[in-house]
């Protein structure tokens, strides 16, 4: 475990990209990181202990976590969110104090750091203009689920899975990203289909030279061929 005063220093440029936290002062991060502490999770750990994430609060650092739900009867999964670093959770949790009826799955070996749940609450207490900013990143998770669940309603996989690589692609680099090497199964999971189903629509993209898939890496070769093909398939609808 790291000492806690170290932390900032460790994550400084994480941190201080966070939505959350982007705009804190020196003194108001030395007060925020004295209840926290690293945690490490191996690749592939799965968290099903509601009560974990109900009086704990965490900020990724690095790694990926998907948080998902699943069907027990069907074993269906659909992925809410695919969170990275500088994303934080349970902020369900930490808002109206109830458990939260998902599951978390590490993608990656994941680092996180950890604080108590009730600290974070007498924080905000103590720093009542941080509510704001807390408000405003729960709305940007709202649209989130608003945006998903309209696409899963009035889209259909197609358009679904072009939208999703549009939305990761880093357009400066013009590379994929967070999703670029997500096996089929995960990627249908983000966009409520099946591996057999996404996989035909990943060949399709293959052939029509917008993709390259190699190595479980997927990259973009010409993003000009995906917004083209996005556009002719909301011209169908």
């Amino acid at each position: 475990m790291v000492p806690n005063n170290s932390l900032f220093d460790k994550y400084k440029t994480i941190l201080t990209r966070s939505d959350l936290f982007h705009d804190l002062s020196g003194n108001e991060w030395q007060e925020l990181l004295c209840n926290f502490h690293e945690e490490e999770w191996p690749k592939n750990s799965c968290f099903i202990n509601y009560q974990k994430f109900l009086f704990h609060f965490y900020i990724i650092v690095s790694g990926r976590i998907k948080m998902y739900q699943s069907d027990e009867l069907s074993e269906k999964e659909h992925t809410l969110f695919l969170l990275k670093k500088g994303d934080v959770f349970d902020l369900f949790c930490l808002l109206d104090g109830s458990k939260h009826m998902v599951y978390y799955e590490c993608l990656d070996d994941t680092m996180v750091l950890a604080a108590p749940m009730e600290f974070i609450r007498e924080w905000l207490k103590k720093n009542p203009s941080r509510y704001h900013t807390f408000l405003t990143y729960a709305g940007k998770m709202m649209r989130t689920l608003e945006n998903n669940v309209s696409q899963l309603i009035f889209t259909d996989i197609s358009t679904r899975l072009l939208k999703l690589l549009l939305s990761n692609v880093n357009y400066d680099s013009k590379k994929l990203e967070v999703i670029n090497d997500l096996p089929n199964k995960e990627i249908a999971n983000l966009i409520g289909s099946t591996r057999a189903v996404v996989n035909r629509h990943i060949q399709k993209l293959k052939r029509n030279g917008s993709i390259k898939v190699s190595r479980n890496q997927m990259e973009i070769k010409d993003i000009s061929i995906l917004l083209r093909e996005l556009n002719n398939q909301q011209k169908k609808f």
